[in-house]
């Protein structure tokens, strides 16, 4: 018998891969998310979408473990719920930015093992995103990006977006129409697509503007 010391170890958490980018222009924002929902080298499904319409005017998107994701929208959704009766309206993105980060602190020593992105419309019809860690430090921003492709995606809407490395001048935040968003996102997804083997399959595209939430679909590669 071995007098070696087998340890062994079991972990709560699991990351199922994916990829999500959120983009925030003049009077709308757009949120898109990959649907392939893997763990390693086995692909589970090819049709698990990330992301959850919450409001008329807001959307989330969630990427790490898919288990946590699904119990952190059905707590907010609950949370919203409560929140129309209460005060029979629906929560501003604000309002719904400050919930989801007092949601996510308060479990933080045993935190919801998600990396979410919220993207709406606020009360002045400009578009809105918001950027959160695990534990619900979070900020608004022009744009960002979410998941295993994370390192690979913002680079390419940094570089499309802040144009400093051409001409900072020419810089776009805030300008950008609704097809330059989408090309950009497509093109964005597709390159990340090809280089992250957790990202693929298809896409979901939520723009959200002053006249509520819409849903497009994007193929990606299937390999």
């Amino acid at each position: 018998m071995s007098g070696n010391i087998i340890e062994h170890r079991w972990s709560p958490y699991t990351d199922n891969g994916g990829t999500a980018v959120g983009i925030a222009g003049k009077d709308v924002s757009v949120l898109i998310a990959d649907t392939r929902l893997s763990k390693g080298y086995s692909i589970h499904s090819r049709k698990s979408s990330k992301m959850t319409q919450l409001t008329s005017k807001c959307v989330i998107g969630s990427c790490g473990m898919k288990a946590d994701a699904i119990t952190l929208h059905r707590v907010l959704k609950a949370r919203i719920t409560m929140f129309k009766h209460e005060h029979k309206k629906e929560p501003s993105i604000t309002s719904i930015a400050q919930m989801l980060s007092t949601i996510l602190y308060y479990k933080r020593f045993f935190p919801y093992y998600t990396f979410n992105i919220l993207a709406g419309v606020d009360e002045t019809g400009k578009g809105a995103c918001y950027h959160y860690d695990a534990i619900g430090s979070f900020e608004r921003v022009d744009y960002t990006t979410s998941g295993s492709g994370s390192a690979l995606a913002h680079p390419v809407v940094d570089a499309m977006i802040q144009q400093e490395n051409i001409d900072p001048s020419k810089r776009r935040t805030g300008d950008m129409q609704l097809k330059e968003i989408l090309d950009l996102c497509r093109d964005t997804m597709t390159s990340t697509g090809e280089r992250d083997i957790y990202t693929g399959d298809s896409c979901d595209i939520w723009i959200i503007d002053s006249n509520g939430c819409r849903k497009e679909v994007f193929q990606l590669k299937k390999d």
